[in-house]
């Protein structure tokens, strides 16, 4: 007992130097030498990469493909190295989209002003007169923008699979004009001013008493915050505002505006669309607010793993009759491509993409859906509808 009460003291003192000694450092300074500056290269040669005659991103130096964890422990870090690489990566699309496809790009709204945000898509020269087929092409949620179906691709796999080139070129190639969607561009990004976050703090109709309460609960939350910030994350990130675009807030409005300003007005007898993801979806509901415009127009429409729901999106009978006898749904599945796969929704039918990754079913559907927008193009000209296809009776293609 005599030696315990003998050791407190001293466990005290090394308690004080240790405290004395922390206070010495330097958190900020000691946690950016754990973590480099968010400071990025804003071009391919910056990274040292560049896109292989394959379409392949590959090290200048090396040829090694993309590294992710460029420093290991350091997770933050490279997820920011990596976005900001995702984000050269699409201008890079964009380029090849004005350059190999020789696309025009045009902006949306198409009476917007100088001052407003601005959105834009892609069309061929020939979208809006020709008088054939018209194929429309929209993308999934998330960082993708137009061009793509998947960053990932373009970056660990090829051009080829992660962007909607193939398609475009393919089209063209075949007769068609061709409209490219952006639904993900849907707003722009500010830096808040002093005031403005201010003024988001200030800005509630509770009672005074309350909110002094809550104030300071937060202020205690955001002291402990802080304090954890510094090691977490020492360089603090800009707070930003988002304004959004006028008439394309969101990948359903900006399906809905392109198709009054431009597909709807478009002098083709035939207009196909090819939609992925969550671009199904967007699509269902450019049908529901559209229903009598789009079956006037639309010939045949090719879902890609679409998200879409006919029951939580409220689609009434004499649409999914509609979907039944002219969309198709390429899904992830093990099963061979074009395989019929059952479905518990009474809306398309369903086939195997030939893949099981979400990512990969417009790729690999690639040679099928062109099949099925001609033999729909043949049974319209013959009066018929196109034949759904059945285990029984999987879609042969030819190697492109």
């Amino acid at each position: 007992m005599a030696q315990l009460q003998q050791g407190g003291p001293d466990e005290k003192e090394k308690t004080t130097a240790l405290k004395d000694l922390l206070s010495r450092i330097d958190l900020d300074e000691l946690m950016k030498k754990d973590e480099p500056p968010l400071e990025f290269p804003d071009t391919l040669e910056g990274f040292e990469y560049i896109f292989n005659e394959k379409g392949q991103l590959r090290h200048i130096k090396t040829g090694e493909p993309f590294v992710f964890n460029y420093r290991e422990d350091l997770h933050r870090w490279n997820q920011k190295r990596y976005e900001a690489l995702g984000e050269i990566i699409t201008k890079y699309v964009y380029e090849l989209l004005q350059k190999e496809c020789h696309l025009k790009k045009v902006t949306l709204p198409v009476d917007a002003t100088e001052s407003e945000p601005k959105s834009f898509i892609f069309m061929s020269e020939d979208a809006l007169i020709n008088p054939d087929k018209l194929l429309v092409l929209i993308h999934g949620n998330g960082v993708v923008r137009a061009g793509q179906w998947a960053r990932r691709l373009i970056i660990n796999e090829d051009l080829d699979s992660g962007t909607q080139i193939p398609y475009i070129k393919r089209a063209i190639g075949e007769g068609y004009g061709v409209i490219v969607l952006n639904p993900n561009e849907n707003y722009i990004e500010v830096e808040k001013t002093k005031a403005q976050i201010q003024l988001s703090s200030d800005c509630s109709d509770e009672p005074a008493e309350k909110r002094e309460r809550k104030d300071k609960i937060q202020k205690e939350t955001k002291k402990r915050r802080d304090f954890y910030e510094k090691y977490r994350n020492p360089q603090k990130e800009k707070e930003t505002m988002q304004i959004y675009i006028r008439d394309n807030g969101s990948p359903e409005e900006h399906a809905i505006y392109v198709w009054d300003h431009f597909i709807s007005q478009s002098a083709a007898e035939n207009v196909f669309f090819v939609a992925h993801s969550y671009g199904g979806l967007a699509f269902v509901e450019l049908m529901i607010q559209r229903e009598a415009e789009v079956k006037n127009k639309v010939t045949a429409v090719a879902l890609t793993d679409s998200v879409h729901n006919v029951w939580h999106q409220e689609v009434g009978k004499t649409i999914r009759e509609w979907m039944r006898e002219n969309c198709c749904n390429w899904v992830s599945s093990s099963e061979p491509l074009d395989t019929s796969v059952e479905s518990m929704l009474p809306d398309c039918p369903r086939v195997s993409a030939g893949t099981e990754r979400h990512e990969l079913t417009s790729w690999k559907s690639f040679p099928s859906v062109f099949k099925f927008f001609s033999e729909a193009v043949k049974a319209k000209n013959s009066l018929m509808k196109p034949t759904p296809m059945r285990r029984s009776n999987r879609i042969k293609y030819e190697e492109f």
